[in-house]
C-alpha cells in the first residue's frame, strides 16, 4: 500500500534527502505536500518534479510568487500560505507520514498538528521537544501518534534500544552515549575563535547541513539541544546521558547496558540512513547510502568535550536541569544570537554570552501550555536582541 507523505521544510538538507529516498521507492510513497519558508525557486523545482497536491510557503509574498509561477508551468499543485497552511497539510486526513524538518521554533506548531492528528511523525525538528518536551510527549501519548527520531544520534539510540523499550532502568540500560564530531573548531586555538567567520563556522568536516545548524554544530549547541531532546525522547534523566566527542562521525551514538554490553549504530555520515530507517520502520529499505568502508575508516577516536571551548553545551545541560521554560529560553536566545553572527553583527564567541545573559534575566515560567511556551520564547528573543546592541 502506498503511503502519503508531507515534508515540512522540503528545501532544507533533510527535506532534500527525504525526497531522494522517496524517489527510490515510488511503489511505497507518494508526496501529499511540500513546504518551505521563502525559497521560491527551489520549491518550484521540487513541485514540478514531485507533483505534490499542495505546496506551502510560510512567507505569504513568496506563496503568491510560487502560485503564479506554478500556473505558468501548467502545474495544478495548490498553494497555501502561512502557519495555517503548514498546520493544514501536517494534520490532513490523507497524510500517513509527516517529516518534520523545519528548522527552529517555527516547526513547533505544524509538527504538533501532525502529532495531534495521530500521524507517524519523523522528527527532525529537535526544537519541538526542546521548547515543549512535556506537552509534546503527552500529545504523542494522548493521540496515539508514532514518533520516530531523525537526528542521526537519536535515530542511532533508537536502533540500539530494545524493541519493547520501557524506560532506562526497566530496559536494563546503564547510560546513553550521545556522540558529536566537535565541529570545525575542535582543535582550534581558543584565542582564535573571536575572529571566526560565518563561512568558517559553516564548514563542517563531516556533514552537509544548513547554515544555522552548522553554526550550532560549531558551538556544540546542536549537541546541547540533542541532549535535551534525548531526555524527552527516551524518558531519561540528564545524568543518564553522556556526550562524547567522536571526530569521525562513524558511530552515531551508543547505548550501554547493565551487563557492560555497549551497542553502537555505525554508518557513513549521510542523513538518508536515518530517514530511510524511519520512513520504512519497522522494515528496512534502500537509502542510496554507500556501505561503510571499515578499512578506509581505519580508526575511531573519542574524547570528552571541553566546556571552556564549548560553553553552549554547559548552558544546555543547566537549562534541562533547571527545568521550567529554561530550554525554550535557551533555544530562542540561541536562534537570535546565531542569526546575528551569520549577519556578522557579533563575533562567534558572543553567541554563548548572549544566551547566558538571557537565561539569567528571563522570567521563571512553568510550561503548562503552548501559550506559556510562546511567551517564554518571545521574551527570550526580545532580551537577546537587547543584548546584541552591546556587541
Amino acid at each position: 500500500m502506498i503511503q502519503t507523505l508531507t515534508v515540512l521544510g522540503s528545501t532544507g538538507s533533510i527535506g532534500v534527502s527525504t525526497l531522494d529516498v522517496v524517489a527510490r521507492h515510488p511503489d511505497r510513497y507518494q508526496v501529499h505536500a511540500l513546504t518551505a519558508n521563502s525559497q521560491v525557486d527551489k520549491l518550484l523545482q521540487q513541485c514540478l518534479e514531485v507533483k505534490p497536491r499542495f505546496a506551502v510557503m510560510r512567507d505569504e509574498d513568496a506563496a503568491s510568487q510560487l502560485e503564479r509561477r506554478l500556473r505558468q508551468q501548467g502545474s495544478d499543485t495548490h498553494v497555501l500560505a502561512g502557519e495555517s497552511g503548514l498546520v493544514e497539510v501536517s494534520g490532513a486526513a490523507e497524510v500517513d507520514i509527516l517529516m518534520a524538518a523545519i528548522v527552529g521554533a517555527a516547526g513547533l506548531e505544524p509538527t504538533l498538528a501532525g502529532v495531534k492528528a495521530g500521524k507517524k511523525v519523523l522528527l527532525a525538528n529537535k526544537e519541538s521537544l526542546v521548547m515543549a518536551g512535556d506537552l509534546f510527549m503527552q500529545a504523542v501519548a494522548d493521540n496515539g501518534a508514532t514518533l520516530l527520531p531523525i537526528d542521526s544520534e537519536h535515530n542511532a539510540i533508537f536502533q540500539c534500544m530494545p524493541s519493547s523499550y520501557r524506560g532506562i532502568e526497566a530496559s536494563g540500560i546503564r547510560r546513553i552515549l550521545l556522540t558529536g564530531s566537535g565541529g570545525p573548531f575542535r582543535q582550534a586555538a581558543l584565542d582564535s575563535l573571536d575572529a571566526v567567520t560565518p563561512d568558517q563556522a559553516c564548514a563542517h568536516p563531516n556533514w552537509s547541513m544548513g547554515r544555522k545548524i552548522s553554526v550550532d554544530s560549531a558551538t556544540m549547541m546542536n549537541k546541547g539541544l540533542e541532549y535535551i531532546e534525548a531526555c524527552w525522547l527516551f524518558d531519561a534523566r540528564p545524568e543518564q546521558i553522556e556526550v562524547v566527542v567522536h571526530p569521525q562521525s562513524v558511530i552515531h551514538s551508543m547505548v550501554e547496558y547493565a551487563d557492560g554490553s555497549v551497542l553502537a549504530q555505525m554508518g557513513n555520515p549521510d542523513m538518508r540512513t536515518p530517514i530511510a530507517h524511519a520512513l520504512a520502520w519497522p522494515e528496512r529499505i534502500e537509502s542510496g547510502v554507500a556501505s561503510l568502508d571499515f578499512i578506509a575508516t581505519s580508526r575511531l577516536d573519542f574524547e570528552a568535550p571541553c566546556e571552556q571551548r564549548f560553553p553552549c553545551l554547559r548552558l544546555a545541560r543547566e537549562a534541562i536541569q533547571g527545568a521550567g521554560a529554561s530550554p525554550a529560553v535557551l533555544n530562542a536566545a540561541n536562534e537570535v544570537a546565531v542569526a546575528a553572527f551569520l549577519d556578522e553583527q557579533i563575533p562567534f564567541t558572543a553567541i554563548p554570552k548572549v544566551i547566558e545573559q538571557v537565561l539569567e534575566n528571563a522570567s521563571a515560567r512553568e510550561p503548562i501550555s503552548l501559550d506559556v511556551v510562546k511567551d517564554a520564547d518571545q521574551e527570550a528573543r526580545d532580551l537577546a536582541r537587547e543584548r546584541l546592541a552591546r556587541f
